[in-house]
């Protein structure tokens, strides 16, 4: 209460409060009848008692009258509420304030949606009217817990860790690799900038500037488009050491998260385990595991190998072909057939692979198209693998091994769904699973044509200490320093040691990814000058503080978000600009017929 004319809050008042005049301001929540009201501010609710004498019937006609979520200035006395009509479920549910005086400090007119949290309403018109979203309660703790968690941050990294906080430019030049970048034009004929979509450069730079520890709670820019729960502009944990090791880092960020991690969400445990990129890739079939449930990938291929499946052995056939399944636990009560339809169905549409079922009779004998072609043997050794139990179902794959765990990993994760939806708890909401996934390849075939290379992060990244000679001869085979954090199956960080021989950087951008490293070429000659060693990570704070809080969606912890499509719905960005203001920019738009027309009517 502090520089502010209150004398409470709306939260704070209980039974030692009984007897005190009070001044409160707030939102009118909830009105009865003329003869109470519930009023709101950030920190909680109290009820005002309105008075039905003659002496203050002024008050009693304007705070009766007040639309709700009007804003109005209550002063009054603190009073226990009568025997029988406390409210336990509310922190100040023993008192109320018995009003004396009152002002409307501003009517609200009528709302588009009720600010409640159990009202269900569109995504599209919260983000319309957000300042009245950001009223609920829900938004508001998720926005104060963050806050929190970023001012623990701070405090962690530079009062007990000597970081520097420095603040790296926003207009920037065009990095080659990675996400596609805004641009931002200049005054120069044909000259634009980029917004950079971490400050990946910059950070680099001040370690070869002696900085020696630097953070940022940056904020970064991708221009992805249209994609589910990402952000075009979102925000970052950003950290850079010289002369760390992976461990290092994994450690100081294992601490960072002990330290900052909020009190009402448990305690986390450290050191965060740790697997390789092929291991998660085998067990789970992605790199960024969802480790609070089992349902692992099983090989089979040493079960089936003698089998005359003919499928079985075609995908055997391949260099890299494998036999692989998951268990469901109880599938057969829990799903359905269209259920199993539709995850076969996905398996196909995704990633063009076939899947067999297996269910698990009740006497312990297997139904399956493939059961005729196994003796008794092999079924027993397959249950063995498998560890199936009555009623579980098995979901089989054959094929190129990384397509065929990709298909499971991804059918393991929508199983696990419609196992829950069902009734069957996989995964404790109150749990949180942190692992390190390290070891990826540095380099990556390009979809669009796989005889050439990209960088399996950005291009910065140092080879592994084991495989620098592979660089050079079999790049394909180079594994990376880069290390990835995952939480409940969501990526909340990633970083790696750092390229600083001007050499060897040269040699990755020109020789293995045919970039022109001229566009780099003010870090290539800063790497000249002495860089140490140095690594660094980016935590994604959105996604951290949404995982923090079982948000839905990361919308629920930004202010102010962007929406599916990149627009703001609010003040309905981006917008159109006259000819007039393009003109020092040397831009003109060139509009589709279509658009022309309508722009016209």
């Amino acid at each position: 209460n502090s520089f502010v004319t209150r004398s409470n809050t709306c939260g704070e008042l209980r039974a030692a409060h009984v007897g005190q005049k009070v001044t409160l301001y707030g939102w009118v929540q909830y009105q009865r009848q003329g003869l109470f009201l519930v009023l709101r501010d950030f920190q909680g609710l109290t009820q005002v008692i309105i008075p039905q004498d003659e002496a203050h019937s002024h008050v009693k006609e304007l705070l009766s009258n007040a639309p709700l979520e009007s804003v109005v200035r209550v002063t009054g006395t603190v009073s226990p509420r009568p025997p029988g009509q406390e409210n336990p479920k509310m922190p100040t549910g023993d008192i109320e304030v018995k009003a004396e005086t009152a002002e409307i400090l501003n009517s609200c007119k009528k709302l588009p949606f009720e600010i409640k949290d159990f009202i269900k309403k569109s995504e599209a018109l919260r983000m319309q009217y957000r300042y009245l979203d950001l009223r609920s309660f829900r938004l508001q703790s998720a926005l104060r817990l963050r806050s929190r968690v970023v001012m623990r941050m701070r405090e962690y990294l530079c009062n007990l860790h000597g970081f520097v906080d420095v603040e790296t430019p926003t207009l920037f030049k065009r990095t080659p690799g990675g996400a596609k970048e805004f641009l931002v034009p200049s005054r120069e004929v044909g000259k634009f900038y980029s917004l950079p979509q971490s400050p990946q450069q910059f950070k680099q730079l001040l370690m070869v500037g002696g900085m020696d520890r630097y953070f940022q709670v940056a904020r970064c820019y991708r221009d992805e488009g249209s994609r589910p729960d990402r952000q075009p502009e979102f925000t970052q944990i950003d950290i850079e050491m010289s002369f760390v090791d992976q461990a290092g880092i994994q450690r100081l960020i294992e601490g960072l998260l002990q330290h900052s991690w909020p009190e009402e969400r448990g305690s986390i445990m450290t050191p965060f385990p740790s697997m390789t990129y092929e291991e998660a890739l085998a067990d789970y079939g992605t790199d960024k595991p969802d480790t609070r449930f089992g349902m692992k990938i099983v090989d089979i291929s040493d079960v089936l190998r003698g089998s005359n499946i003919h499928f079985v052995q075609n995908a055997l056939s391949y260099t890299h072909g494998s036999i692989r399944a998951i268990c469901i636990p109880q599938g057969v009560r829990y799903l359905t057939n269209k259920d199993l339809g539709s995850l076969k169905g996905s398996a196909k549409s995704q990633f063009n692979q076939e899947i067999m079922e297996i269910i698990c009779r009740p006497d312990g004998s297997l139904k399956s198209l493939l059961t005729k072609f196994l003796g008794e043997k092999e079924q027993s050794e397959l249950i063995r693998a498998l560890n199936m139990q009555e009623g579980d179902v098995v979901l089989l794959a054959a094929g190129e091994h990384k397509q065929v765990c990709s298909a499971l990993g991804a059918l393991r994760l929508l199983s696990a769904n419609l196992l829950e939806a069902a009734g069957l708890v996989l995964r404790d909401p109150t749990a949180f699973h942190f692992l390190w996934v390290v070891d990826f390849p540095l380099f990556l075939p390009k979809a669009e044509n796989p005889t050439e290379l990209e960088s399996a992060h950005h291009p910065f990244t140092a080879p592994h200490p084991s495989d620098v000679s592979l660089l050079y001869s079999d790049p394909t085979k180079v594994r990376s320093q880069h290390y990835d954090l995952v939480l409940n199956g969501s990526e909340v960080g990633g970083g790696s040691i750092r390229i600083h021989s001007a050499e060897q950087q040269r040699f990755v951008l020109e020789k293995v990814l045919k970039e022109d490293s001229e566009v780099l070429s003010h870090l290539i000659e800063a790497l000249e000058f002495g860089a140490p060693p140095h690594g660094g990570i980016a935590l994604g704070l959105d996604r951290l503080i949404s995982l923090i809080v079982d948000a839905p969606s990361i919308r629920d912890v930004i202010a102010f978000p962007k929406s599916f499509r990149g627009r703001d719905l609010m003040g309905n960005a981006p917008d159109y600009v006259t000819p007039e203001e393009l003109e020092p920019y040397h831009i003109q738009v060139s509009w589709p017929l279509e658009e022309k027309e309508a722009k016209k009517n």
